[in-house]
């Protein structure tokens, strides 16, 4: 198989196995113009197998959405070809609009243009709760 290199973009690697197209669907990239390629099922060293996303062009990414989905990705910047830029993600604190209240009483189910914000419990492990009414994430 050959997947053509970067020139400016994003390389999304160290998915866990199976993620890639979750993230795909999160992030939005059928609606991007530009070439994404989707490996799935890589052999790795570190955890057996993974996925790899690459997206070849300057698109807006939500590092949040990645960190939520799944913490430990890391994030290849690329620009003329070249490795600029590498960060490991983790879990992010806030969550704006990536995932919605269930509580029908939330403040967020009757004034529609409220964001939905999500906190990282601090003391539960990997929990969000609802900024406004601390419901509990459903993820």
């Amino acid at each position: 198989m050959y997947i053509d290199s970067i020139t400016n973009g994003v390389v999304i690697d160290h998915i866990t196995a199976g993620k890639a197209m979750e993230l795909y669907d999160l992030l939005h990239l059928d609606q991007v113009d530009c070439s994404v390629a989707i490996i799935k099922n890589v052999i790795s060293n570190k955890t057996g197998k993974k996925d790899i996303i690459k997206v070849d062009g300057d698109v807006g990414i939500n590092f949040d959405v990645i960190g939520f989905v799944d913490p430990g990705v890391t994030i290849n910047i690329i620009k003329d070809e070249k490795l600029v830029e590498k960060r490991t993600l983790v879990l992010p604190q806030k969550l704006v609009n990536v995932i919605k209240c269930k509580n029908p009483r939330c403040i967020t189910s009757t004034e529609q243009e409220l964001d939905h914000v999500f906190l990282l419990s601090q003391s539960e492990d990997k929990v969000y709760r609802c900024l406004y009414c601390e419901t509990k994430a459903e993820i």
